[in-house]
């Protein structure tokens, strides 16, 4: 299961970014990756219903860990067309209040659903059954309105939570962007820290971090934590994951920043005891 989902999911996330790469506007852009999205999920939802899985456990996994990122993507795609078809024209000020409103409308979700948001973000197991296997579910649990009206052959109750706390993160990280780029005057709150490296080791530092799940349990989308150090450190990655298809196409030493930090910590250390 977790091998076909990988390899199908690799080839969507190039997909994206053919696309992403092909068309500039944000509108046209989100279009075209929802009728891709939906499409894939239809694809993982066949080869559910038709393989079945070997046992609770592996459903678990399923429905809390690779569904959701799929389902999340087109959460978030579809909330950008909606944001950008909806933008007001105006100045600065304008454009302000509409994000801002925006940006309230995920703190909301995430003030209704505080509870859930902190079993998922701990890695807590306790209610996975519930949670995630389909066919069962808690009226009590804080339940969505939108559980009841889907195909419960391919849904559990909370699959679609989990896509949404995942899909608000990178909407926030967007809306914050937006945000950023109408204040005609740079705020001076930029970190007192410049990355003076190369965009390469600093994409290959954070996909380690990424691969490790230090940030948030390893609930952290890449998106999310490259946009933090870009805040941290003052720079601008660019398309940070054609860079990391490019680290790992290397025919020698995929990892040459992350031994050369090893060998400069080693040498430090060495130094220090003489």
């Amino acid at each position: 299961m977790e091998k076909y989902y990988n390899e199908y999911v690799q080839k969507l996330e190039e997909k994206i970014q053919e696309l992403t790469i092909e068309l500039d506007n944000p509108i046209l852009l989100s279009q075209e990756i929802v009728g891709l999205l939906i499409a894939c999920l239809a694809k993982l939802k066949q080869f559910v219903l038709e393989r079945g899985f070997k046992n609770i456990e592996e459903e678990i996994h399923f429905f809390k860990r690779l569904k959701p990122v799929v389902l999340a993507k087109l959460i978030y795609y579809n909330a950008i067309y909606k944001i950008e078809a909806k933008k007001p024209y105006g100045n600065g000020k304008t454009i302000k209040n509409y994000i801002d409103n925006e940006l309230a409308k995920l703190k909301r979700y995430f003030d209704n659903n505080l509870e859930f948001y902190k079993y998922y973000r701990t890695n807590s197991t306790y209610l996975d059954e519930k949670y995630f296997v389909r066919g069962k579910y808690d009226i009590k649990l804080s339940l969505d309105t939108y559980y009841f009206e889907t195909d419960h052959s391919f849904s559990t109750s909370h699959d679609y939570k989990v896509a949404k706390i995942i899909a608000n993160d990178l909407i926030q990280v967007y809306l914050e962007d937006q945000l950023n780029s109408t204040n005609k005057k740079r705020k001076s709150e930029n970190s007192p820290l410049s990355w003076t490296g190369s965009k390469t080791a600093l994409t290959e530092l954070i996909y380690a971090l990424y691969a490790q799940g230090v940030f948030d349990n390893g609930n952290a989308d890449i998106k999310v934590i490259a946009k933090v150090f870009e805040k941290m450190f003052n720079i601008d990655l660019g398309d940070f994951y054609h860079t990391f298809m490019e680290l790992k196409a290397r025919k020698i030493n995929r990892t040459k920043f992350l031994d050369s930090l090893r060998d400069a910590l080693i040498r430090k250390m060495d130094e220090q005891e003489e």
